[in-house]
């Protein structure tokens, strides 16, 4: 956790704010390992005397979220599993864990978002002799296969969409492996950029990018994984910083950042309009909000109750997600509507690919939507 970006994002409890308990400023009670301004592990307390919830700083990643104990009791693992396995001996260990496990499903996401966010700074992804890879062959072929960058297309897209001025203090939400993190730095040279994500396996990816090394398991098919790791020296790293905390409980005051990206995460939240709520809330008068998603429903993420569309066929959006989403953003349109928000520009399509393993990808009719906060 950079100092840097605790003094300017100033967090506050998020448990005292969703309590009603008021905004209770968070304080640097431990520092156990710091370097260069960098604590790498520590804990922070909420300064309410009433509440004094800690909060751990491990890798350089603080944990803030409003429920830390049953956050860690579910996501601990990511952070305590061992990262100095040999690739031999941890795809032994993949097998015997076995598909569908959680083991299983952290390294099909780290390879999933790892690919798409650094997978073009791969030496071994060009490591043929005739100097194309697989892939670059297969499309030479005609083949139609996913190429990494996807997230980053779509934020350069948006940010065409979006405008705007310059930036202090930027928000990623739900920022996967970190890259778009870095692409926002460069596209806003006097500002810090905060990554959040709950994916402590991913923080934990984007942290070493910070430091220099993108390193991780590349899946091939089923089970089978190619370790990876290679040197990346991404732009603007001195002004990025990575924190685990709940898109849907953001521990900030209001307004305390000029630009807020949300890539695909509405879909993966439990409750969409309590997001859309936290991004107007954190996000200054004049600012920009830059959301992407495609609707991707499922259960596992968000009850069906909280659909942003995709059900209630009978109601007035006739289950179509783009209207009712833009009702939600407009005041008065919808009893839950949030206000401040006006809609400047959309792309109701935007592709977005998703590599699955050599063999298998998703591809994803996006819609995007660049917005003001009033």
């Amino acid at each position: 956790m950079r100092r840097s970006h605790f003094a300017a994002f100033a967090p506050h409890c998020p448990r005292c704010a969703r309590a009603g308990a008021g905004r209770h400023r968070l304080r640097l009670a431990e520092i156990c390992a710091e370097a260069d301004g960098d604590v790498r592990a520590g804990i922070l307390h909420c300064a309410n005397p009433d509440c004094q919830l800690e909060f751990p700083i491990v890798d350089g990643i603080p944990v803030i979220v409003p429920d830390p104990r049953g956050f860690l009791a579910e996501r601990a693992i990511e952070l305590l599993l061992r990262s100095d396995l040999d690739p031999l001996v941890e795809g032994l260990l993949g097998d015997a864990i076995g598909p569908g496990s959680w083991f299983d499903v952290l390294r099909q996401t780290v390879s999933t978002y790892a690919w798409d966010g650094w997978a073009d700074l791969d030496p071994a992804e060009r490591a043929d002799a005739d100097g194309l890879s697989p892939g670059e062959r297969l499309r030479a072929a005609g083949e139609d296969l996913p190429q990494p960058g996807a997230a980053r297309r779509c934020l350069d897209r948006l940010a065409g969409l979006a405008g705007g001025g310059a930036a202090r203090r930027v928000l990623d939400l739900g920022c996967g492996a970190g890259r778009t993190s870095f692409d926002l730095a460069s596209a806003h040279p006097d500002a810090l950029v905060l990554g959040i994500d709950v994916s402590l396996g991913l923080l934990r990816l984007a942290q070493g990018a910070l430091a220099g090394q993108v390193a991780y398991p590349r899946r091939r098919i089923g089970l089978v994984y190619d370790y990876r790791s290679f040197a990346v020296a991404p732009g603007g790293a001195e002004r990025v910083d990575f924190w685990a905390c709940d898109a849907q409980a953001l521990p900030f005051a209001p307004g305390t950042a000029d630009r807020a990206v949300a890539l695909n995460l509405l879909d993966c939240v439990p409750e969409p309009r309590r997001l859309l709520g936290e991004l107007a809330d954190a996000v200054s008068p004049g600012g920009r909000v830059l959301l992407a998603c495609p609707y991707d429903w499922s259960t596992r993420a968000t009850p069906m109750e909280t659909w942003i569309g995709g059900h209630s066929q009978r109601a007035a959006h006739a289950g179509a997600a783009e209207p009712f989403l833009r009702s939600l953003l407009t005041a008065g349109a919808h009893p839950q509507s949030v206000a401040g928000f006006a809609v400047l520009a959309e792309d109701l399509s935007w592709p977005w690919q998703t590599r699955l393993h050599d063999r298998g990808s998703v591809l994803y009719r996006t819609h995007l939507l660049a917005l003001a906060r009033q």
